[in-house]
């Protein structure tokens, strides 16, 4: 598919509408001001859009997402996004390797299915198979090359050590689940069974800031035996997680605990060697905590929910040289207090949702309500962003959808007001939800204005001219400083969606809608409301900052929905 640019005047009418939402009075004249003239003829802006314009089809290599993030933080919880499937049981390492032989084959059944379509989906490419490399300045996505055939093997990870196991036949079909578990259970015995490591857990590495990972991938690169292995790795389908059991505190983990271990996996002396830059990453506990990581910067929440409802439905360890140099830096990273996990709080909670007053627009009423709860919160709104996948007009790639500033501030300050009449209220809910689904699908066509404004802020640095003012203005980096990061999914699973904060004082939200069995199909996991639908929120903020308690938003969101479903209840958005 051809990249759409989208138009520049939309584009600077989405900042400037961002901008009016966040920035006090005063600040608004010159932010107006600053977009005018970047957009102005002859000024800045229309001269950038010409170069985009002329340089397809090079957009598909538009920044990835987070855009280009100074700070270069590490890729867990910073970056990747995860799903926490319901926890599993089982008394014994065989019942953890069996199901993680089903999910695996499940998985790949799936991944045939979409590849054998008339035309096959093209996101697939960019899903299995798809790893990042850090950089010295910003990190490279690497993709299986378009009819390129798919790698046969998977990486799996266990005890901080990594092996390549086989997952077709000769005649690249998928193994079945049987032949899975007897590779699995090879495996486990070279990897030590969850006891003592027998090799420097080298996996810490990636979860390092990543221009410091970036230097020790230099480092290993330069040697043959270790640039074979990460070769190895990056060509690989997915990496799967054989996490060893986690110390729970006597009254049990509950959800949070589950969602951190799968999110990040409990730092140094637990799992997080065993994670990786894997676009794609499925994590089995010994233990039942179990779900899937993935690089939203190549596909989204929706696809991965999919994959995983369909395949619940249905031994080569990588040497690594690991000389004098490479041993400290191993070292460091295990003692490294910022390991990602140490720092991480995360507050879980189930709510029964809006009833059928929201109809199909329950995503939308989610995210104004998100909006609402971090008003009431801090007492004001703040930059948001959610990414949406593209794979309608640029596969493997994602933009970002900004919510609706002014109709949900708006909405904000009525919910507060005790005189304000429930169809004052409801109209205020409606323009905010038809703003935000018209955004919505303004992303989803190609026509989003946060990858655009990236674009021409590239399209000046590849040019070698100064960065517009704009783009240097404090107003602009308010605004593309995210404070809340958000994640929705469906799924019949009733999963945890993980989101962890893209900013040092910022949150991750993940919302899942749980959808009802089909008739007939008992459901799964227990429904956050005793029925068959409803929601389960996953709040993360960073434990170090003071400004920020992971519980103080979800109790501002609980409070939120607990009122937009009153409003609702009897009445219909339409």
């Amino acid at each position: 598919s051809q990249t759409v640019v989208p138009a520049l005047s939309a584009t600077l009418g989405r900042l400037l509408a961002a901008l009016e939402a966040l920035l006090p009075p005063p600040e608004r004249a010159r932010a107006r001001r600053l977009v005018r003239e970047f957009g102005a003829p002859g000024g800045a802006g229309p001269r950038l859009q010409e170069r985009l314009r002329r340089s397809r089809p090079a957009p598909p290599r538009l920044p990835e997402w987070p855009w280009g993030s100074s700070e270069r933080l590490p890729l867990p919880v910073h970056t990747s996004a995860g799903l926490a499937l319901p926890p599993r049981h089982w008394e014994h390492w065989r019942g953890q390797l069996w199901f993680a032989a089903r999910l695996l084959s499940g998985v790949l059944d799936y991944r045939e299915q979409l590849q054998s379509r008339d035309p096959p989906e093209p996101w697939v490419q960019a899903a299995f198979g798809g790893c990042r490399v850090p950089g010295s300045r910003r990190d490279e996505v690497l993709r299986v090359p378009p009819g390129a055939p798919p790698p046969p093997f998977v990486t799996v990870s266990s005890n901080g050590q990594f092996f390549l196991v086989g997952v077709a036949d000769p005649s690249g079909r998928p193994l079945p689940p049987p032949a899975l578990l007897a590779a699995l259970g090879g495996l486990r015995a070279r990897a030590g069974g969850g006891g003592a490591r027998a090799h420097p857990p080298v996996g810490l590495l990636t979860g390092q800031q990543r221009r410091e990972w970036g230097r020790s991938h230099g480092a290993m690169m330069r040697d043959r035996l270790s640039r074979a292995s990460i070769g190895r790795i990056q060509r690989s389908l997915l990496v799967l997680s054989l996490d060893s059991p986690v110390l729970a505190p006597p009254g049990g983990r509950g959800p949070e605990g589950v969602a951190a271990q799968v999110l990040h996996g409990g730092g140094a002396n637990a799992n997080s060697a065993n994670r990786l830059d894997k676009t794609l990453q499925l994590v089995i506990g010994q233990d039942g905590a179990c779900g899937a990581l993935w690089d939203p910067a190549v596909i989204d929440a929706a696809v991965v929910s999919e994959l995983l409802d369909h395949a619940l439905e249905h031994r080569w360890r990588l040497r690594f040289s690991v000389g004098p140099e490479l041993a400290a830096q191993v070292e460091r990273a295990q003692e490294t207090p910022g390991q990602p996990g140490v720092d991480v709080d995360v507050h879980c909670f189930s709510h029964e949702g809006f009833g059928e007053g929201a109809g199909p627009r329950a995503e939308a009423v989610v995210q104004v309500g998100l909006q609402v709860a971090f008003y009431r919160a801090h007492g004001s709104l703040c930059a948001t962003c959610e990414p949406l996948s593209l794979r309608r007009v640029l596969p493997g790639c994602t933009d970002l959808l900004r919510p609706p500033g002014p109709p949900c501030l708006a909405l904000a300050r009525a919910l507060d007001e005790p005189d304000a009449q429930p169809q004052e209220l409801l109209a205020l809910l409606r323009a905010a939800v038809e703003e935000q689904e018209s955004r919505t699908q303004e992303v989803l066509s190609g026509r989003g204005a946060e990858r655009h404004l990236q674009g021409l802020r590239q399209a000046a640095l590849a040019a070698g001219e100064p960065l517009p003012e704009i783009f240097l203005d404090p107003a602009y980096a308010q605004a593309t400083h995210f404070r809340l990061c958000t994640l929705q999914v469906r799924s019949r699973e009733g999963s945890w969606p993980l989101r962890g904060p893209l900013v040092p004082d910022g949150y991750g939200v993940g919302v899942g809608h749980v959808q009802a069995p089909p008739p007939g199909h008992p459901p799964r996991g227990p429904s956050p409301s005793g029925g068959g639908a409803g929601l389960r929120v996953a709040v993360t903020a960073f434990a170090c900052c003071g400004h920020t308690r992971a519980a103080h938003l979800g109790g501002a969101i609980r409070g939120v929905f607990d009122q937009l479903g009153a409003l609702l209840r009897g009445r219909s958005l339409g």
